[in-house]
């Protein structure tokens, strides 16, 4: 098997808005309630205080400066619908995966330095948020639904986009309101979403994609239906990149 990704895609990708803003911050929010101690502590003192939530969306903010564009494939992952990730050749620019497994490398070698322990905690509570939002493991001959033109309550708009941004931005609510919305789960069901790899993850949210992709048609007119049938997805994403973001950090820091 191939996986060939072209440079023009890379650009594309680098250029969208991720999980928006408030989403970011409602996994952030979501992690930071579920770290352990000794994750608690250490991730306070790089920090310098500073929440989750208020890092999140580092890895976008990042994009005004050029010299980091070698960063925007970390954003995404595309293979085909019907394969694993472990069944195609890695890109060239790294990808979602590998930048992820990248992150944790430096933030819990010993050796690494402060700075590089802050760059890559932040970018990596940006990048396990990407990988709960399905679109970013969707398809590369539609660059994950940014080719797939739509109409959000009559604005233009695109598959990628109304994940990322339209559903969870018209909602109307704040990240702190939207985190302390989300279903109360007990200790086994957190237990139960907190298992698993990355890879898991990465496929479970394939699976997702593949729903997403079959909800439309090409310029189709969006509005309160599909909000009203997909909302349960966006808090269920939102909810588990929370959850698994601090189980990736507590067994970072121990």
């Amino acid at each position: 098997m191939f996986f060939l990704v072209l440079f023009s895609t890379q650009l594309s990708f680098g250029n969208s808005i991720l999980w928006s803003k408030t989403g970011h911050r409602v996994i952030g929010d979501v992690a930071q309630e579920e770290l352990n101690g000794k994750a608690r502590r250490a991730i306070k003192e790089l920090l310098d205080g500073q929440s989750l939530a208020s890092i999140s969306n580092f890895a976008d903010e990042i994009k005004a400066d050029r010299s980091f564009r070698k960063f925007s494939a970390w954003h995404y992952v595309n293979f085909p619908a019907d394969k694993e990730y472990s069944d195609v050749e890695p890109s060239p620019y790294g990808d979602l995966v590998t930048g992820i497994q990248k992150c944790i490398e430096i933030v819990k070698n010993k050796s690494s330095s402060k700075t590089d322990k802050v760059f890559y905690l932040k970018m990596l509570v940006h990048l396990i948020g990407d990988l709960h939002q399905p679109m970013h493991i969707g398809r590369l001959e539609d660059k994950g639904g940014n080719d797939i033109q739509l109409q959000w309550f009559g604005r233009g708009s695109n598959l990628h986009k109304v994940w990322d941004v339209n559903m969870i931005n018209d909602y109307g609510m704040s990240y702190f309101e939207l985190a302390n919305s989300l279903p109360e789960l007990n200790k086994k069901e957190i237990k139960a979403i907190q298992q698993g790899t990355i890879l898991n993850w990465v496929e479970e949210s394939q699976d997702v994609a593949n729903q997403l992709y079959e909800s439309v048609e090409v310029g189709e007119k969006l509005a309160y239906r599909y909000s009203y049938t997909w909302w349960g997805t966006v808090e269920t994403q939102l909810q588990k990149g929370g959850l698994r973001l601090a189980k990736v950090l507590n067994d970072i820091f121990g």
